[in-house]
């Protein structure tokens, strides 16, 4: 039998299938339906579609299952920005294992954090989603994940 194989793909380039059933699993996985043709109804697909991709398409953060995982973020050069980047990953229950900051050029300055989410309070997506967010932070992305 030939070997699966993975990839990541944006969300923006899947079929608006694949997007539904990501929806339609989310509610189910939730808890905000109880059946199938509920979710299907509910996200506008066909529950004939949901059978089709529902095996075979999943959420980043259920494809980690590492416990360490490694973050490239490019800061602006601003006080306290490293600071609140490291409250809101302790804030969520995960543990910094190694920080890397390169001298800030141009303002700017490349952070590699480390961290173990064995404690993770909810998603790594979410986690990205709030670094993301932050006045300081330019970009965020998962470069490593480990055991």
């Amino acid at each position: 039998m030939k070997e699966r194989q993975y990839y990541m793909v944006r969300e923006d380039v899947l079929s608006e299938s694949m997007q539904k059933t990501l929806e339609a699993k989310s509610l189910l996985d939730r808890g905000k339906v109880k059946t199938v043709a509920e979710a299907a109804e509910k996200v506008g697909l066909s529950r004939s579609a949901f059978y089709k991709y529902r095996d075979g398409i999943f959420p980043f953060h259920t494809m980690i299952k590492e416990k360490i995982i490694t973050l490239s973020l490019n800061l602006e050069d601003r006080s306290g920005a490293l600071s609140s980047l490291l409250t809101i990953v302790a804030s969520v229950g995960c543990n910094v294992l190694t920080i890397n900051q390169t001298i800030p050029l141009q303002g700017r300055a490349n952070v590699t954090l480390t961290i173990e989410t064995n404690g993770l309070r909810g998603e790594i997506n979410e986690l990205l989603t709030t670094l993301n967010r932050m006045e300081a932070v330019e970009s965020v992305e998962v470069i490593g994940t480990g055991a």
